[in-house]
């Protein structure tokens, strides 16, 4: 489908409707994607191609690698995990997403817009919206997972919402042994801090992570951030 304008522009259009009418962000995105004929901007946004292939991310991730792919809303972070799953089982490999945001439907319909037919790696991919995902029970869920399976977990910063779970920092340590351990590549999917200004950087950077609790992101060993169709790669560990 040809949009009315690049999407950099329609994004600007999102911001001054935004302010307008009052409305969140999100909400004035969707707006313009409507008008545009998608049901969300996150679809929109997967029309945009990339700045740096998932194909040619997906060869920079090593089995034992936990990642982070940080975006504000709307800049197509999700997509970015689905590509690299997708990459993955285009390899012979397995994939799992986890995710506490969206239904087992949206993520269907997310993986229809980057132009996959969700049949096709069904005996490859694996999909979990369970409330009861946590380190702990990803690993459980994950124990069988042969050597270079790509896991991504959506969000981060939902993993400890709730009170009974353990603290961000203890998650993100089991989930780095295990990884470790077995040989898997798992992805976590992070919010933005609302801070971050586009006008001041192209993309945001590991300060830009939202950190409502504390995390050393050391425990990270490479990270991919997203805006406005540009992407960056980085190293964290080497």
């Amino acid at each position: 489908m040809r949009l009315s304008a690049p999407v950099f522009h329609l994004k600007r259009q999102a911001k001054n409707l935004a302010r307008e009418l009052g409305i969140p962000l999100y909400k004035a995105l969707d707006q313009i994607a409507a008008r545009e004929g998608f049901t969300r901007w996150s679809l929109l946004a997967a029309t945009a191609p990339a700045g740096l292939p998932a194909s040619e991310l997906f060869c920079r991730l090593d089995p034992g690698d936990l990642v982070l792919i940080g975006a504000r809303p709307g800049q197509g972070k999700t997509l970015m995990g689905l590509r690299l799953a997708v990459q993955a089982m285009k390899a012979g490999r397995r994939s799992a997403f986890f995710t506490l945001e969206y239904t087992a439907r949206d993520v269907v319909d997310r993986l229809r817009a980057i132009g996959v037919n969700p049949t096709q790696f069904d005996q490859s991919f694996e999909l979990d919206h369970s409330n009861a995902i946590c380190a702990d029970y990803i690993i459980e869920r994950l124990t069988l997972a042969p050597n270079g399976t790509l896991a991504v977990i959506d969000y981060l910063q939902i993993l400890d919402q709730k009170r009974d779970r353990p603290d961000l920092t203890t998650q993100v340590q089991a989930l780095r042994g295990f990884a470790r351990q077995r040989g898997l590549i798992i992805v976590f999917i992070s919010q933005i801090d609302r801070s971050y200004d586009p006008s001041l950087k192209p993309c945001p950077d590991l300060r830009d992570i939202r950190l409502p609790n504390p995390l050393d992101l050391a425990l990270f060993d490479k990270a991919v951030f997203l805006s406005n169709g540009a992407v960056r790669f980085q190293t964290i560990n080497e």
